[in-house]
């Protein structure tokens, strides 16, 4: 079993920036997918940015140029840089990661991290 610790959230002012982190309570060789996912209160969990194991990655339209994913495959954990943040990026943030093993799909979610922007 995996656990992901998501941290970084909190309340941050229009314009301000936050870090989140998300590390994987043990060792995984090789994981295919990392992400992060967010959910707004009455709206689908949504991704915002993913990274794949060679190191490509995918942003949401709406945060693109302003959010930067990254990962260390040695620490099993993933980043989500979120610069010039606005009120809409408010949400609870999950990171999510799965790869295969065996033929089969293994697939972990966080607990949540919640981001407010506000003034």
């Amino acid at each position: 079993q995996v656990q992901l610790v998501e941290s970084g959230g909190g309340l941050v002012q229009p314009g301000g920036s936050l870090r989140l982190s998300c590390a994987a309570s043990r060792s995984i060789f090789s994981v295919d997918f990392m992400g992060w996912y967010r959910q707004a209160p009455g709206k689908e969990r949504e991704l915002v940015a993913g990274i794949t194991s060679s190191g490509g990655s995918n942003y949401a339209d709406s945060v693109k140029g302003r959010f930067t994913i990254s990962r260390d495959n040695a620490k099993v954990t993933v980043y989500l840089q979120m610069n010039s943040l606005k009120a809409e990026d408010t949400a609870a943030y999950f990171c999510n990661l799965w790869f295969w093993r065996g033929g089969s799909k293994y697939e972990y979610w966080g607990q949540g991290t919640q981001v407010t922007v506000s003034s």
